[in-house]
């Protein structure tokens, strides 16, 4: 058959570890051999971040401003022991931060269902999409340590100089610590906007959830701001597409959430957001089973897996052993940017190769070949554990009958 042209280039974001070995694999077994990849290419692993003191993230995070769509593959925030490990020169920041601080943009999370797959909460039917604001609070976090007598106050300065101070607390009997967080508006406005349009798109209802009760000026910040764009913006388009918009407290969502059956955006802060979507998923049956879109407010899309690098499996691959590593969420992270691609630049055979390949993903665990982290929660009779490679060419065996 003839390769699929593409137009436009994707913003191709290489990983690490184990990730950035599938990520290869992927390319040679089922996308190479059926398209003319295009691609503007940035290595975002470790090494290279390093190398380039994190200059290369921000490069690529500008060349989504520039080509609309991304995909990335998992990347490494490293901690104390990545410091030894990797001799690096500094403890580098988040990539997925930095590319969230620059796009602004609001993170999606749906978990994907395979059948043979039956999620830990039995009621769960349908996805629960998470949506992640992704700029802010802890992300972009200042912290102190305190020393026992030291008094630490909150302080805002006017244009004109004046101050307005408040106090955090004063350590008289003990140091401690403290952490300044910070949001913007303009950044919520994005947030609610994106929810709401990707409500209208994909006909779900929005529930969103704060602490307003205790924060009452940040958390309710967040809460006035949802609410006065729906009241102006929303709440008619909501009600002909008979889908609803629901506020309640981050405590009442989670015990909502456990009774529902699925199906709808949960809106979440960005702590909130990165801890639920790992429940959600897990609880659907694997972190490697979900998906995850970053879209910012002016329409550029990044594509990735919801989970992280898979160091233990990692590990193991150097030392020659072959690993049953779960690559679902990263091929449809390959598949929603290629969708996307496909949609923007009016090329109808991309679109559809993005659907056999997901189609072809999903007939593969449901005749029961699949990897070892799914054999061990299918409720399927006749399974069968492979490895990541062996998955990979069964999915191709599929996706060549379909094409």
């Amino acid at each position: 058959m003839d390769k699929i042209m593409m137009k436009t280039p994707l913003v191709e974001m290489d990983g690490d570890e184990m990730t950035r070995i599938i990520w290869k694999m992927i390319k040679e077994i089922l996308l190479l051999p059926y398209i003319e990849l295009k691609t503007d290419y940035y290595d975002l692993g470790l090494e290279n971040r390093n190398a380039t003191s994190d200059e290369v993230t921000i490069q690529a995070a500008e060349a989504v401003k520039k080509y609309g769509v991304a995909v990335k593959c998992a990347t490494i925030t490293p901690n104390a022991a990545r410091m030894t490990e990797y001799d690096l020169k500094e403890m580098w920041k988040s990539p997925n931060g930095t590319i969230r601080a620059i796009l602004d943009g609001t993170v999606f999370r749906a978990p994907i269902l395979a059948f043979g797959i039956t999620p830990y909460i039995p009621t769960w039917t349908k996805p629960i999409t998470i949506a992640r604001h992704a700029y802010g609070d802890i992300y972009k976090n200042v912290e102190m340590s305190a020393s026992r007598g030291e008094k630490c106050e909150l302080v805002c300065t006017a244009k004109d100089g004046t101050e307005e101070r408040s106090v955090i607390y004063d350590f008289e009997d003990s140091a401690g610590i403290i952490q300044g967080i910070h949001n913007k508006d303009i950044s919520i406005e994005g947030f609610a906007k994106s929810c709401f349009h990707y409500a209208l798109d994909t006909k779900q209802d929005v529930w969103f959830a704060t602490k307003d009760t205790i924060s009452k000026k940040y958390d309710h910040r967040f809460k006035d701001i949802f609410a006065e764009i729906y009241e102006k913006d929303f709440k008619e388009k909501f009600e002909e597409a008979g889908i609803e918009y629901f506020y309640t407290l981050i405590d009442d969502a989670v015990a909502r959430v456990i009774r529902s059956s699925g199906g709808y955006i949960w809106a979440c802060k960005n702590y909130d957001g990165d801890v639920m979507s790992d429940m959600i998923a897990t609880a659907y049956g694997s972190l490697a089973m979900m998906t995850s879109v970053l879209v910012s407010p002016d329409g550029k899309y990044e594509y990735e897996a919801a989970h992280g690098t898979v160091q233990r499996h990692y590990y193991r691959y150097l030392e020659g052993e072959k690993t049953s590593t779960n690559p679902v969420a990263t091929i449809f992270a390959w598949t929603g940017a290629l969708r996307k691609r496909g949609e923007l630049d009016e090329i109808p055979e991309l679109v559809r190769f993005s659907e056999f390949l997901e189609e072809a993903v999903l007939e593969t665990i449901s005749d029961g070949v699949m990897t070892g982290d799914l054999a061990a929660i299918s409720v399927l009779e006749n399974k069968r554990a492979v490895d990541t490679e062996s998955f990979l060419q069964e999915i191709d065996d599929r996706l060549r009958k379909k094409i």
